[in-house]
């Protein structure tokens, strides 16, 4: 059994919850233990760090305080609390009148963050860079043949880089590839979502998730596959008013890569939280449980130089 420390963040506990509880689920069955942080508070997402540093850095650095002394690695599923903490940290440690600032204001609450104590990672890292996707490939109880997924890693799941390519990487669909689906190659996988740009400008949000969602539906993708919460939130909640907006009509799930792993082990869709998306997926699961007749059979692994798609232009309507 592994032990990490374990920071859900605010998304997690509302409208990613199924990305909690399908990582929580996965996590049992790669003999995972998850240590959640006690009193966690939110990260202050990206809107803190463009108003104030200092507050927004003690904001993380309280959460890298109050890990466990007996673990020095954290866990966080949400690009953006990970992307936050890892920050943090490296920036307090390179900048030590930052760290003696942050760590005047943690004093209050009796708290103190030593910069380096706590690695802060991915849970996409976690999972393909401790455990090979051959482990993985061993606790595959139902192959996800004859569904045609995409990868979409957003923009912040790929910073910093050293783990993949930043622009174009790869680890998501080798592991879908593992998993038994038809892995569609997506070029769009690094572009981002829009962010908070729903909530400032809804036209120029509208057409940033139009661009991706247009591009996955030339492919023909059952789903987008992500392992961003606010990725997955902009294309699944606001799928239905670009439909309105393009006069499109867009039918995309937005799912979670630990959702595709916890199918392909087995566990029940439930519990993983199918159901919570907005745009339906049952299309997704009947035929998981149903795929076609050729799809039943093994295919040959995609090769590294296969020709890959190029993205379609973006135009006014669908």
């Amino acid at each position: 059994m592994v032990r990490y420390a374990y920071y859900p963040g605010c998304s997690l506990e509302k409208n990613a919850a199924a990305y909690d509880e399908s990582f929580r689920r996965v996590a049992e069955v790669l003999g995972i233990e998850l240590v959640e942080i006690p009193d966690w508070n939110c990260c202050g997402a990206t809107e803190y760090f463009s108003l104030d540093l200092l507050p927004a850095y003690a904001l993380v650095a309280r959460n890298l305080a109050l890990v466990p002394e007996d673990l020095d690695e954290v866990v966080a599923p949400c690009s953006a609390c990970y992307y936050n903490m890892y920050k943090t940290d490296k920036n307090m440690a390179a900048y030590p009148k930052l760290a003696e600032a942050v760590n005047e204001a943690l004093a209050v609450g009796k708290l103190h963050y030593d910069p380096g104590r706590v690695l802060s990672r991915h849970a996409l890292d976690v999972i393909l860079e401790d455990f090979s996707l051959e482990e993985i490939g061993t606790h595959v109880k139902k192959p996800l043949r004859g569904l045609r997924l995409a990868a979409y890693y957003g923009c912040v799941t790929v910073r910093p880089a050293g783990h993949d390519d930043p622009e174009y990487p790869v680890r998501m669909e080798r592991l879908l590839e593992t998993l038994g689906a038809t892995v569609v190659e997506y070029t769009l996988r690094a572009n981002c979502c829009g962010g908070h740009m729903t909530q400032l400008d809804a036209d120029t949000a509208y057409e940033m998730i139009y661009y991706l969602l247009y591009n996955a539906a030339k492919l023909g993708v059952d789903a987008l596959v992500t392992a961003c919460p606010m990725c997955q939130l902009n294309l699944d909640a606001y799928q239905g008013q670009v439909n309105s907006h393009f006069g499109t009509d867009f039918h995309i799930p937005i799912l979670y890569f630990t959702q595709m792993m916890g199918l392909a082990f087995g566990i029940d869709p439930e519990a993983l939280g199918f159901g919570q998306e907005i745009v339906s997926a049952t299309q997704v699961l009947e035929k998981f449980r149903n795929p076609p007749e050729e799809e039943r059979k093994p295919r040959r692994k995609r090769r590294d130089k296969d020709a890959l798609p190029m993205p379609e232009p973006l135009s006014g309507g669908g």
